[in-house]
């Protein structure tokens, strides 16, 4: 496979997680605010269809927002034709798109601001794997102001996303590969337990693409797993165990939680796991009988 050939792929993947993700959030912000934004940053790569893309979903709701009001921001570093070539677009009408061009690193958080999108719901989606330098953790940060935030960051192949993760009380990373080489990198961001949860689903929902597998950056063996509703354990597995080896011992809601922040799993994987691990004698747990509830323990033997 080329190159091109794999970046159109992983553009494909990262585009629909977009779509799921976004029909899953604005319905609920609309629920819970009378205002709501969406930023799309770097608005004109790949000549701004992930950005003709998310319109499209925002402005199915609008036939459901009576008395709400639902906005898109575009900002990159000239996002006049794409917001031209939306505004063109008859099905969008019905939805507000405010461009700001000037490239994102300079104009994000100004923008933002300038959108009043302070304590109001806001989801930013950041595609910054083809530019010529990744944003800086305070334009990622600026996006914390909405109230809840979310972001949805991607960052070019070898790009780490650990400085980013300060600023989000829940943040999980996922590779997006096409080799044994290193893949972009997707990084979630948000204020919620429940909308981590639902990025996982979505994660592993997407259909699946010849070629783009996922690797769990916290997996020192760089594992490559198919994309599937049902993934393969063995670097979840490897990654409870080595944090059983640091921690000592951890309930099974604390590896629930471990997985679902800090692997590309869900915590429902980790519950399939543990069950397999002492099953098998791989760990221990406290008590030794009964069901494998939330307040059970679990550690090396």
């Amino acid at each position: 496979m080329s190159s091109l050939e794999g970046a159109t792929l992983i553009a494909t993947v990262k585009r629909e997680l977009l779509v799921r993700h976004l029909e899953a959030w604005a319905p609920a912000a609309l629920h819970r605010a009378r205002r709501v934004i969406y930023a799309h940053g770097y608005a004109d790569a790949q000549g701004g269809a992930s950005a003709e893309a998310a319109a499209r979903v925002l402005a199915e709701q609008t036939d459901f927002v009576r008395g709400r009001e639902l906005s898109m921001l575009l900002v990159g570093d000239d996002v006049t034709p794409v917001a031209e070539r939306l505004a063109g677009l008859p099905e969008l009408a019905g939805l507000a798109v405010h461009a700001v061009s000037g490239g994102t690193e300079e104009r994000l958080e100004v923008a933002l601001k300038a959108a009043g999108a302070v304590r109001v719901p806001l989801l930013g989606f950041l595609d910054a794997a083809s530019a010529s330098e990744p944003p800086s953790p305070a334009t990622v940060s600026a996006l914390t102001a909405g109230k809840p935030a979310e972001v949805l960051l991607a960052l070019a192949p070898g790009v780490s996303a650990e400085a980013y993760r300060e600023a989000w009380p829940l943040f999980t990373a996922v590779e997006l590969a096409t080799g044994d080489e290193p893949g972009e990198l997707l990084a979630f961001g948000t204020m919620s337990g429940k909308s981590l949860e639902g990025f996982k689903e979505a994660l592993w929902a997407v259909d699946e693409f010849a070629g783009v597998r996922y690797r769990d950056p916290g997996d020192p063996e760089r594992h490559l797993i198919d994309i599937s509703l049902s993934p393969h354990p063995g670097p979840l597995r490897r990654e409870i165990l080595a944090h059983l080896g640091r921690v000592g011992s951890a309930t099974v809601t604390e590896l629930r939680t471990f997985a679902l922040t800090e692997t590309i799993y869900r915590a429902a994987d980790a519950t399939r796991v543990v069950h397999a691990l002492a099953d098998s004698g791989a760990v221990t747990r406290r008590p030794p009988h009964g069901r494998l509830g939330g307040d059970v323990v679990i550690a090396l033997p």
